[in-house]
């Protein structure tokens, strides 16, 4: 996955209506104003009520379900190889998020998870620094992780945080 791409993507979710952010590795570009890294997907959190809506979308810019682990997460894979990492998650009325897990446990998303960043001169919403550290806890660490959390760190610290 190219920024180009995932600018693309994020805009056409933007111009039809459906509430995406992105999560993982791309995310923390986003909110560093970079591309720091390949990436060898898409990780995307989604309104859990708009996924209908965003799997038909998706399925006419050449996607189809690889990997359906759903109510949890789902892969997506296109013709041309593009995967994106659907990650549904509903929301209360105050805005903070949930996303069930594999096991039957669950993600947490607080309110201020949500943010916005920049990719290639585009603006774009993302899940904000300090949620997407929150998520890089609990499993073992590769060292894609440890550059991102380097990353994550540093935003956190210029915003005094």
């Amino acid at each position: 996955m190219r920024a180009h791409e995932v600018t693309a993507l994020m805009s056409g979710f933007n111009d039809a209506g459906i509430r995406v952010w992105v999560a993982g590795g791309w995310a923390v570009d986003i909110l560093v104003g970079r591309q720091t890294r390949p990436h060898g997907d898409l990780d995307l959190a989604i309104d859990a009520g708009q996924l209908p809506q965003l799997l038909e979308l998706l399925e006419g810019d050449g996607f189809t379900v690889s990997v359906d682990a759903f109510p949890s997460r789902a892969e997506l894979t296109a013709r041309d190889g593009r995967i994106l990492d659907l990650h549904p998650v509903e929301f209360d009325s105050a805005g903070a998020g949930v996303q069930q897990g594999l096991d039957g446990g669950t993600f947490e998303y607080a309110v201020d998870g949500f943010t916005r960043g920049t990719l290639a001169g585009t603006e774009v919403p993302c899940l904000s620094a300090r949620q997407q550290l929150v998520f890089r806890r609990g499993y073992r660490l590769r060292p894609v992780d440890h550059h991102d959390i380097a990353l994550l760190e540093q935003v956190m610290a210029s915003e005094g945080e």
